[in-house]
Protein backbone atom coordinates (compact mmCIF):
# COMPACT_ATOMS: atom_id res chain seq x y z
CA UNK A 1 0.00 0.00 0.00
CA UNK A 2 1.30 3.42 -0.87
CA UNK A 3 1.49 6.17 1.68
CA UNK A 4 -1.11 8.25 -0.16
CA UNK A 5 -3.53 5.31 -0.19
CA UNK A 6 -3.12 4.92 3.58
CA UNK A 7 -3.67 8.66 3.98
CA UNK A 8 -6.85 8.51 1.92
CA UNK A 9 -8.15 5.69 4.11
CA UNK A 10 -7.41 7.70 7.25
CA UNK A 11 -9.01 10.81 5.76
CA UNK A 12 -12.17 8.86 4.94
CA UNK A 13 -12.34 7.77 8.58
CA UNK A 14 -11.76 11.35 9.78
CA UNK A 15 -14.62 12.54 7.58
CA UNK A 16 -16.81 10.00 9.41
CA UNK A 17 -15.76 11.46 12.77
CA UNK A 18 -12.93 9.08 13.72
CA UNK A 19 -10.60 11.26 15.81
CA UNK A 20 -8.07 8.45 16.24
CA UNK A 21 -7.56 8.47 12.46
CA UNK A 22 -6.87 12.20 12.64
CA UNK A 23 -4.37 11.62 15.46
CA UNK A 24 -2.63 9.09 13.20
CA UNK A 25 -2.32 11.72 10.44
CA UNK A 26 -1.01 14.30 12.91
CA UNK A 27 1.54 11.83 14.27
CA UNK A 28 2.72 10.95 10.76
CA UNK A 29 3.22 14.54 9.57
CA UNK A 30 3.91 16.59 12.70
CA UNK A 31 7.73 16.47 12.56
CA UNK A 32 8.12 17.67 8.98
CA UNK A 33 5.35 20.22 9.49
CA UNK A 34 7.08 21.54 12.60
CA UNK A 35 10.37 21.83 10.71
CA UNK A 36 8.68 23.80 7.93
CA UNK A 37 7.06 26.15 10.42
CA UNK A 38 10.41 26.63 12.20
CA UNK A 39 12.13 27.42 8.92
CA UNK A 40 9.78 30.34 8.41
CA UNK A 41 9.24 31.57 11.96
CA UNK A 42 12.71 30.90 13.40
CA UNK A 43 11.12 30.30 16.80
CA UNK A 44 9.94 26.98 18.25
CA UNK A 45 7.13 28.48 20.34
CA UNK A 46 5.67 30.33 17.36
CA UNK A 47 6.15 27.24 15.18
CA UNK A 48 4.19 25.17 17.71
CA UNK A 49 1.39 27.75 17.62
CA UNK A 50 1.37 27.76 13.82
CA UNK A 51 1.38 23.97 13.75
CA UNK A 52 -1.55 23.77 16.14
CA UNK A 53 -3.48 26.32 14.06
CA UNK A 54 -2.62 24.38 10.90
CA UNK A 55 -3.90 21.08 12.24
CA UNK A 56 -7.10 22.75 13.46
CA UNK A 57 -7.59 24.17 9.94
CA UNK A 58 -6.94 20.74 8.43
CA UNK A 59 -9.47 19.10 10.74
CA UNK A 60 -12.13 21.72 10.07
CA UNK A 61 -11.55 21.62 6.30
CA UNK A 62 -10.81 17.93 5.75
CA UNK A 63 -14.01 17.69 3.70
CA UNK A 64 -12.40 20.04 1.14
CA UNK A 65 -9.42 17.74 0.57
CA UNK A 66 -9.44 16.21 -2.89
CA UNK A 67 -8.18 12.62 -2.85
CA UNK A 68 -6.52 13.00 -6.27
CA UNK A 69 -3.82 15.15 -4.60
CA UNK A 70 -1.24 14.18 -2.01
CA UNK A 71 -2.37 14.87 1.53
CA UNK A 72 1.17 15.90 2.47
CA UNK A 73 1.19 18.62 -0.19
CA UNK A 74 -2.17 19.96 0.99
CA UNK A 75 -1.07 19.90 4.63
CA UNK A 76 2.35 21.47 4.01
CA UNK A 77 0.73 24.28 2.04
CA UNK A 78 -1.53 25.00 5.01
CA UNK A 79 1.46 24.93 7.38
CA UNK A 80 3.49 27.27 5.16
CA UNK A 81 0.61 29.73 4.69
CA UNK A 82 -0.27 29.71 8.39
CA UNK A 83 3.37 30.31 9.30
CA UNK A 84 3.73 33.13 6.78
CA UNK A 85 0.55 34.75 8.07
CA UNK A 86 1.85 34.57 11.64
CA UNK A 87 5.14 36.07 10.51
CA UNK A 88 3.35 38.91 8.76
CA UNK A 89 1.34 39.66 11.90
CA UNK A 90 4.48 39.93 13.98
CA UNK A 91 6.48 41.77 11.30
CA UNK A 92 9.75 40.56 12.72
CA UNK A 93 12.14 37.68 12.44
CA UNK A 94 13.07 35.83 15.60
CA UNK A 95 16.34 33.91 15.49
CA UNK A 96 16.15 31.17 18.09
CA UNK A 97 17.85 27.87 17.55
CA UNK A 98 15.65 25.08 16.26
CA UNK A 99 16.08 21.38 16.10
CA UNK A 100 15.88 20.46 12.39
CA UNK A 101 18.95 18.40 11.85
CA UNK A 102 18.96 15.15 13.75
CA UNK A 103 22.38 13.99 14.79
CA UNK A 104 23.69 10.90 13.05
CA UNK A 105 23.26 7.87 15.22
CA UNK A 106 25.85 5.70 13.58
CA UNK A 107 26.64 3.76 16.74
CA UNK A 108 29.67 5.91 17.50
CA UNK A 109 30.75 5.06 21.01
CA UNK A 110 33.55 7.59 21.20
CA UNK A 111 32.49 10.65 23.22
CA UNK A 112 34.82 12.93 21.28
CA UNK A 113 33.23 11.85 17.98
CA UNK A 114 29.75 12.49 19.42
CA UNK A 115 30.80 15.96 20.53
CA UNK A 116 32.15 16.72 17.05
CA UNK A 117 28.91 15.49 15.43
CA UNK A 118 26.79 17.54 17.85
CA UNK A 119 28.92 20.60 17.13
CA UNK A 120 28.47 20.11 13.37
CA UNK A 121 24.71 19.71 13.84
CA UNK A 122 24.57 22.98 15.78
CA UNK A 123 26.61 24.73 13.08
CA UNK A 124 24.22 23.49 10.36
CA UNK A 125 21.22 24.66 12.42
CA UNK A 126 22.83 28.07 12.91
CA UNK A 127 23.62 28.42 9.20
CA UNK A 128 20.08 27.46 8.20
CA UNK A 129 18.66 29.90 10.73
CA UNK A 130 20.80 32.69 9.31
CA UNK A 131 19.59 32.08 5.75
CA UNK A 132 16.61 33.92 4.31
CA UNK A 133 13.27 32.26 5.12
CA UNK A 134 12.72 31.31 1.45
CA UNK A 135 16.14 29.70 1.11
CA UNK A 136 15.80 27.85 4.41
CA UNK A 137 12.27 26.68 3.58
CA UNK A 138 13.15 25.43 0.10
CA UNK A 139 16.24 23.56 1.32
CA UNK A 140 14.14 21.82 3.95
CA UNK A 141 11.35 20.95 1.53
CA UNK A 142 13.73 19.68 -1.15
CA UNK A 143 16.33 17.86 0.94
CA UNK A 144 14.75 17.02 4.29
CA UNK A 145 11.23 16.34 3.05
CA UNK A 146 12.53 15.01 -0.29
CA UNK A 147 9.81 16.75 -2.28
CA UNK A 148 10.15 17.41 -6.00
CA UNK A 149 9.91 20.84 -7.61
CA UNK A 150 6.23 20.42 -8.56
CA UNK A 151 5.24 19.52 -5.00
CA UNK A 152 7.21 22.49 -3.67
CA UNK A 153 5.43 24.71 -6.20
CA UNK A 154 2.05 23.52 -4.91
CA UNK A 155 3.07 24.12 -1.30
CA UNK A 156 4.74 27.51 -1.65
CA UNK A 157 2.96 28.99 -4.67
CA UNK A 158 6.38 29.92 -6.09
CA UNK A 159 7.06 29.51 -9.80
CA UNK A 160 9.37 26.73 -10.97
CA UNK A 161 12.08 29.17 -12.02
CA UNK A 162 11.98 30.93 -8.64
CA UNK A 163 12.26 27.58 -6.85
CA UNK A 164 15.20 26.46 -8.98
CA UNK A 165 16.96 29.81 -8.70
CA UNK A 166 16.43 30.04 -4.95
CA UNK A 167 17.56 26.43 -4.42
CA UNK A 168 20.69 27.08 -6.48
CA UNK A 169 21.47 30.22 -4.49
CA UNK A 170 20.59 28.52 -1.19
CA UNK A 171 22.91 25.57 -1.85
CA UNK A 172 25.71 27.96 -2.74
CA UNK A 173 25.08 30.11 0.34
CA UNK A 174 24.86 27.04 2.57
CA UNK A 175 28.15 25.70 1.23
CA UNK A 176 29.87 29.07 1.62
CA UNK A 177 28.60 29.55 5.17
CA UNK A 178 29.56 26.02 6.19
CA UNK A 179 33.00 26.42 4.62
CA UNK A 180 33.48 29.65 6.57
CA UNK A 181 32.41 28.07 9.86
CA UNK A 182 33.98 24.65 9.40
CA UNK A 183 37.00 25.27 7.19
CA UNK A 184 38.51 21.96 6.10
CA UNK A 185 36.05 20.01 8.26
CA UNK A 186 33.40 20.57 5.59
CA UNK A 187 34.84 17.64 3.62
CA UNK A 188 33.88 15.32 6.49
CA UNK A 189 30.40 16.76 6.72
CA UNK A 190 29.29 16.44 3.11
Amino acid sequence: MTSNYKDIQLIAKVKLGDTSAFRALVEKYKDVSFTLACSILKNEKNAEDALQDSFVKVYKNIHAFKSNALFSTWLYKIVVNTSLNLLKKEKRFIHDSIDIVKSNNLGIADTDANLVNNNRTEIIKTVLDDMTPNESLLLRLYYLSELDINEIKKITGFGVSKIKTTLFRARKNLHTALKTKLGNEIKHLI
